[in-house]
């Protein structure tokens, strides 16, 4: 059994009728061609995803992933004030972390949710 917080990930594109949760967009720029109705946010958290100058140099390159891992936990290390946001809301239930990027398994709300599950274990270890 396990204490991990209930966090998933969709893409903004995907049918999300199924999904549990709280709907948090963690893109910094709005989804092209998707309604603000259509998605039926709980919250916009952009201020939590990679800044602009790390989001343009990873540019989606697998090559890339593990120093953008890298660098997007450091920059989440310094952003205390989005982190917590996240965090509240993680908090209160299942939460899923939305996402704009075609690769699945290389974007930004991957490393989120692993920084974020980290954060709540460190905090219901002590």
């Amino acid at each position: 059994m396990t204490n991990a917080p209930d966090i998933d990930l969709a893409r903004v594109y995907d049918d999300l009728g199924k999904t549990q949760g709280a709907r948090l967009l963690v893109d910094r720029v709005w989804p092209r061609g998707v309604s603000k109705v259509d998605l039926d946010l709980d919250d916009w958290i952009k201020e939590v995803a990679p800044s602009t100058d790390l989001r343009k140099w990873f540019g989606h390159d697998a090559d890339r992933w593990e120093e953008f891992r890298r660098r997007y936990q450091v920059e989440l290390d310094h952003n205390d004030e989005a982190v917590e946001r996240c965090l509240a809301w993680c908090r209160k239930g299942p939460v899923v972390l939305l996402f704009g990027a075609k690769d699945r398994d290389h974007n930004q709300a991957v490393v989120l949710r692993e920084y974020l599950r980290e954060r709540l274990a460190q905090v219901n270890a002590t």
